[in-house]
């Protein structure tokens, strides 16, 4: 059933839940981010995926569908992070898209509230993503809703073979002489780094 939200009171947007059913729609969302984010191959994700990992008895993330006058409008992919410093967990917003015929209604803010509104909820005191450097229309979307930019940090991440030989026992990886102490790796960002950027949403 779809819920109306404060966001979208007097309007004829919807925000609710995702449910399997919506499992083709989503797939259609995150290859239109993609094309969006000049990377329209880079999806290689299917239906089945999508359905095992985000409605399976322990699934790996959640999501919000909104719609306008009916109509699949836009829609927020979540999952929780956890703060090693907080000792809370966090939430990470992977995706956040609207297609380009409904934007300027106020979707994307109606969907990032949302999940902000959850991440309350839930007692998690971060809500975090990515954005592309040049998304301009993006950054300053998310700088008027008082987020913040952390530049000092850097994306890390490792994937493919190179993952593949990392998590071998006879990796071909160079090795230290030595392990770095923990405290040395303290600090490190906490809320996630993975994720494709948010694309256009006002």
């Amino acid at each position: 059933m779809a819920c109306i939200t404060p966001y979208n009171i007097g309007m004829a947007m919807t925000i609710r839940p995702a449910v399997a059913e919506d499992v083709p729609q989503i797939l259609h969302f995150i290859r239109a981010l993609a094309e969006y984010e000049r990377e329209p191959d880079a999806v290689t994700a299917t239906e089945a995926d999508l359905l095992r990992d985000g409605f399976g008895p322990n699934p790996y993330y959640w999501c919000l569908m909104a719609e306008e006058d009916g109509s699949p409008a836009g829609f927020a992919l979540c999952f929780y992070s956890y703060s090693t410093w907080l000792g809370r967990p966090g939430v990470y917003l992977e995706d956040l898209f609207v297609l380009p015929k409904f934007r300027g209604l106020g979707i994307g803010k109606a969907l990032l509230q949302r999940v902000a509104e959850i991440a309350v909820e839930k007692d998690c005191p971060r809500l975090g993503w990515e954005v592309l450097d040049w998304n301009t229309p993006a950054i300053e979307f998310y700088r008027a809703m008082g987020a913040e930019f952390l530049d000092t940090w850097r994306n890390v991440r490792v994937s493919g073979e190179v993952l593949k030989r990392l998590g071998s026992r006879g990796d071909t990886l160079c090795t230290p002489t030595h392990s770095p102490k923990v405290g040395q790796m303290d600090g490190a960002p906490d809320d996630g780094t993975r994720g494709k950027e948010a694309g256009q949403v006002r």
